[in-house]
């Protein structure tokens, strides 16, 4: 059997569908209710953050072989920390050793966005853990970057565009495929990081984002100081030697777009 957190999410919402089409027995964890899924998927109901539905949590943890760990909010980066820690203290009241799959994110351990050095904490917690693990950094996917645009060009006329940015954006569904196969099979540490096919400049990204959309706005390159941004400048985040993606920015919004 196998838990997913966040099975609601971006990302859990790709992994849980390969999971059973290979057969699995797939249990899904999420903040809200949630109507009956497809053939062989059970929802459970809890609060990773607050620890609400531990309980039940840890019931379903005692027969789990794998728990795929999706869960995370970036907008209160802070309780992906407490969420995993609450995820391991279900796990402990379970009494069992599942293997425990982790997804997070390329320059965890060395940029000083917050959100990433606590996707790094939580590494740490889960490979210090003395459970059997399997851990994968990816790089930002094309979903997060749409809504980045998105945000940014409601204001009419202009999409104001950080200066010096890029992003090396990587397809959900083959970050979901990879996860799910880490999940069917034996752990394996940390394992190779995942990166897009290509690196673009933010502004690039932005031009496509508008002709893909029909939105008429005009690109502003604004100066974003700081050390946050300037990681990003620096390509703390970017995983070159590692761009083992298919699907590229361009053929994400023609998918999305129509």
């Amino acid at each position: 059997m196998i838990i997913v957190t966040g099975a609601s999410g971006t990302l859990g919402r790709a992994v849980t569908p390969l999971l059973l089409r290979e057969g699995a027995e797939v249990h899904g964890l999420s903040r809200r209710e949630r109507a009956a899924g497809e053939a062989g998927l059970t929802w459970h109901r809890g609060d990773l953050r607050t620890g609400e539905g531990l309980d039940g949590l840890a019931k379903a943890a005692a027969g789990a072989d794998t728990i795929v760990h999706c869960a995370t909010d970036p907008r209160r980066h802070s309780g992906d920390l407490d969420a995993a820690r609450n995820l391991m203290e279900a796990v402990r009241r379970g009494g069992g050793t599942p293997h425990l799959v982790y997804i997070s994110i390329v320059g965890a351990d060395r940029h000083p966005l917050r959100y990433y050095s606590t996707k790094y904490a939580v590494e740490r917690l889960i490979t210090g853990s003395g459970l059997p693990c399997s851990v994968l950094r990816a790089t930002q996917f094309h979903d997060l970057i749409a809504k980045v645009l998105r945000s940014l060009s409601a204001v009419p006329a202009v999409l104001p565009v950080p200066a010096g940015m890029r992003f090396q954006t990587v397809d959900t569904g083959e970050v979901a495929e990879r996860l799910a196969g880490l999940a069917l099979h034996g752990p394996a540490g940390r394992v190779e990081v995942m990166g897009g096919p290509q690196i673009l400049t933010l502004e690039e990204m932005a031009r496509d984002y508008l002709s893909a959309t029909g939105r008429r706005r005009r690109v502003t390159i604004v100066p974003f100081p700081g050390r946050v941004a300037r990681g990003f400048r620096d390509g703390l985040h970017l995983a070159p030697d590692h761009a083992v993606g298919k699907v590229t920015w361009a053929d994400f919004l023609a998918a999305r777009n129509g």
